[in-house]
């Protein structure tokens, strides 16, 4: 992602990293996918569409409305912050379901944030030619919501 921040202008470059950038993570979620439950997955894949799509649509309509949600950014930041050092909190000192529970809720929200934040960034801030850019956080943003259902629906 960052070096197709880096590139996002030069062609054939972009497509490349962004190509790269789509496999890694398409490899990593399968291999994750790999070991758990069919219903499980098509449950948290139920769920990301679900949310995906409603908060794309009300995005789009606040933003015809003339909301503005880049008051967000440092917000968002700030969780995502506490996210991940809630995670590594939980790698070194193992908390069972209650703390996979939390932590999927609580990235579950984070990412949701992001994905209305990032949406309305598409409709505002993204110049033309920064498409990879803009599909690159959707992108990150509905991934990472699809792995915290999975989380919360897992319980691992």
């Amino acid at each position: 992602s960052l070096l197709m921040s880096c590139f996002s202008k030069k062609h054939p470059w972009n497509y490349v990293f962004a190509l790269l950038f789509t496999l890694s993570m398409s490899f990593m979620i399968g291999v994750l996918c790999a070991y758990k439950s069919g219903e499980i997955i098509l449950q948290a894949a139920a769920l990301t569409v679900l949310v995906t799509g409603s908060l794309t649509l009300y995005t789009f309509w606040a933003a015809k409305r003339g909301h503005d949600f880049s008051f967000l950014g440092p917000f968002l930041l700030c969780a995502l912050l506490v996210v991940v050092a809630f995670g590594i909190i939980r790698i070194l000192f193992p908390l069972g379901r209650l703390g996979s529970l939390i932590a999927g809720c609580a990235s579950a929200l984070v990412f949701s944030g992001f994905l209305i934040y990032d949406t309305d960034n598409l409709i505002k801030r993204f110049d033309y030619d920064e498409y990879l850019l803009a599909a690159s956080a959707l992108y990150s943003d509905i991934i990472n919501l699809f792995l915290a259902f999975l989380s919360i629906l897992d319980g691992e």
